[in-house]
């Protein structure tokens, strides 16, 4: 982020003996920030007031449509995008290493989203889901004051999320095209933690104590579960997030700043492995596609390696993928017969190999790379690269 139903939600402060009781003594998670500095203020409140204009442009059919997700993706990044560049955190962070600059990227995001969340809790009421459900039309949203935070505060965290997620992608040189829809739906994926179509909570419900989660279970069920199932997949979840801020008695501030500030740091944790590890793999492909001298039998034998075991894994998808890439902007050679290849036939990659003259080190040492990608070599791998080891020795 360059800086740039009764009443669920008590607004009482509550004691450190209630906190304990509802989070549970032996919580060895980090409690929440409560020493903001006048700067992060400033700066979520400056935010803030950004979101509640763009909130007053929303109709009821935005928000009960799932229609405000995709319009505060596009507010979110497309001038963003243009700002976080590499460049941008280097000069901001003094050339630090891309780990240390995340770390501080994910630290205050999880700040700025507790402190809103407590900013936003006060006016939180048990009226708002039903408030909300029953807007409708296709004119600017009008909104009592607290529906309208609630509002505010879901398309704030939502869009410190993708921010956030951007980020890191950004720092690890993993290249997002926000215009490509594709790119644009896998940093969504990312940063709500969504895998395989569904919406995944686990991560969500492990931030918040045991003796909370059937409270948080009870709260999505009868007229509640029936109104989420009305919204968009990922939109149904960030509402969800927003109802356990409201749907709790008598822990509504400090739950809304630790929920915030949990969530937005488990998303930012689950950016950081996913590219992160990204990063790890293109950097295997650079590696490779730099120092081979065969780089048309290469993909021949990456292709044989990672389809050897009938089991293609991300990370193999990846690398090949990039090493295709790669291999045609170094080297100029783009295999269309590769390209075409269903089941790849085994004596054609030999006699491929045997056709070679030279030291064919770089190619096994390649295939060596390939097969540890994905953390483990099968038996099959080992096959492929034993064969390959034993023709090169023949050279």
């Amino acid at each position: 982020m360059p800086t740039s139903p009764e009443n669920a939600g008590s607004n009482r402060e509550i004691s450190d003996d209630d906190f304990r009781e509802v989070f549970g003594a032996d919580r060895k998670a980090k409690k929440a920030p409560d020493d903001f500095s006048d700067i992060e203020k400033a700066e979520v409140e400056k935010e803030t007031e950004n979101l509640r204009d763009w909130v007053k442009e929303l109709s009821g059919d935005d928000i009960k449509s799932g229609n405000w997700f995709e319009k505060l993706i596009s507010h979110a990044l497309s001038a963003y995008a243009k700002t976080a560049t590499y460049e941008w955190f280097q000069e901001q962070y003094e050339g630090a290493p891309a780990d240390v600059i995340v770390d501080q990227r994910i630290k205050m995001a999880a700040r700025f989203a507790a402190l809103e969340g407590g900013a936003s809790a006060a006016a939180y009421s048990g009226a708002v889901v039903a408030t909300i459900g029953s807007a409708g039309g296709a004119s600017p949203l009008t909104l009592p004051a607290a529906a309208a935070t609630f509002v505010i505060d879901l398309a704030y965290t939502t869009q410190l999320q993708i921010r956030l997620a951007y980020d890191i992608a950004v720092l690890y040189r993993v290249s997002i095209d926000i215009d490509d829809p594709d790119d644009l739906w896998d940093l969504v994926k990312v940063a709500f933690t969504i895998k395989g179509g569904e919406v995944l909570r686990e991560g969500m419900l492990k931030s918040v104590p045991v003796v909370v989660r059937p409270l948080i279970r009870k709260i999505f069920s009868g007229a509640t579960l029936q109104t989420l199932k009305t919204l968009p997949v990922v939109g149904k979840y960030l509402l969800q997030k927003n109802l356990i801020k409201i749907g709790i008695p008598l822990v509504g501030i400090p739950l809304a700043v630790g929920l915030n500030y949990w969530s937005t740091g488990i998303a930012g944790r689950h950016a950081r492995q996913i590219y992160r590890n990204d990063a790890r793999v293109i950097e295997v492909a650079e590696r490779i596609a730099e120092r081979t001298q065969h780089p048309q039998l290469l993909l021949w034998i990456a292709w044989l390696v990672i389809q050897a075991d009938k089991k293609i894994a991300d990370d193999e998808a990846l690398v090949f993928r990039h090493l295709t890439r790669l291999i045609k902007e170094r080297h100029d050679i783009a295999d269309e017969q590769l390209a075409r290849v269903i089941d790849v036939d085994e004596d054609e990659v030999w006699g491929r190999v045997e056709a070679e003259d030279g030291d064919l080190s770089d190619v096994v040492k390649a295939a060596e790379l390939i097969a540890n990608i994905d953390g483990k070599v099968t038996d099959a791998e080992r096959a492929v690269i034993d064969e390959l080891e034993a023709r090169s020795s023949n050279f």
